[in-house]
């Protein structure tokens, strides 16, 4: 079988993994760089792994689509999900518990809103490497941000009460991994990342449901503990998984499965994304 790993980066400790465990099996493995050509039909493989989630990795993806080629994860769901304001609508009208999240122009439009009383957190209304993710407890700091990222649409969500550690939750292909991660939000040194004994009840289900809410086979996401119950504050389509032992053979599963034809790749529903995916 040949499987495609749309990337500018195969070297990536998942992809490299799972490129081996492949490799050992038989399999071809092939990169399929962004802004690459459309591969001519006796040169397309069997199905393509989406990791890049670049304009020229989207568009790409979408013409191997439309050739009949399956992409993991979908050219519509991966870029539905770098949207956040998309992204909190969505999960919002599935019933799942994500921050409340506003969507703004850029960081003046916030600071014309008046002062800041309470601690935000901002993002980059699209997600990307290198995006603006930062705390805001006071003007001052809204205003570095204003000066270092003009121009920036970004989103605005209230800096919910925790611990200070992230719950970061992968899935592929309904195989679930967990880690807690200290929180870039938090204030001082950051601390290394923590294994997961057990995650509360309800979580792992809540967690497949997301996948199932935005069309997605690989993916992230991150919960706070709020007392007790799970805030979502992020939703990522196919992140690094680094370190997550089992990861690449699901990943490796995954591709062998969808390649042959015995499962479909998840879609995002356009009806319940109001029909923008």
């Amino acid at each position: 079988m040949r499987i495609g790993l749309l990337t500018a980066a195969p070297d990536h400790p998942l992809l490299a993994d799972t490129t081996a465990l492949l490799t050992a099996a038989g399999h071809r493995v092939e990169q399929l760089a962004p802004g690459d050509p459309l591969p001519e039909p006796p040169s397309l493989a069997d199905v393509y792994l989406l990791k890049a989630r670049t304009p020229a990795a989207l568009a790409l993806a979408g013409q191997l689509e439309d050739s009949g080629v399956p992409v993991v994860n979908s050219a519509a769901s991966t870029g539905f999900c770098q949207d956040r304001v998309r992204m909190a609508d969505l999960a919002g009208r599935a019933g799942l518990p994500f921050a409340a999240t506003t969507g703004l122009p850029d960081l003046d439009a916030l600071a014309a809103r008046g002062p800041v009383r309470h601690p935000l957190v901002v993002k980059s209304r699209l997600s990307r490497r290198g995006d603006l993710v930062a705390r805001v407890a006071d003007d001052r700091r809204l205003r570095e941000l204003a000066d270092r990222w003009p121009g920036e649409p970004v989103v605005v969500q209230d800096l919910a009460p925790g611990s200070g550690w992230d719950h970061k939750l992968w899935v592929v292909a309904g195989e679930l991994f967990a880690e807690l991660r200290h929180s870039e939000l938090a204030e001082g040194e950051r601390q290394p990342s923590r294994a997961v004994g057990e995650l509360p009840q309800g979580w792992a289900e809540l967690a497949l449901k997301v996948g199932a809410v935005f069309g997605l086979d690989v993916y992230g996401v991150d919960i706070l503990d709020v007392g007790g119950a799970p805030l979502i504050v992020d939703v990522n389509a196919f992140p690094g998984i680094r370190g997550q032992q089992g990861a690449p053979t699901a990943l490796a599963e995954l591709a062998v499965a969808v390649g042959s034809g015995l499962r479909r790749p998840s879609r995002i529903d356009r009806a319940a994304a109001g029909g923008a995916a």
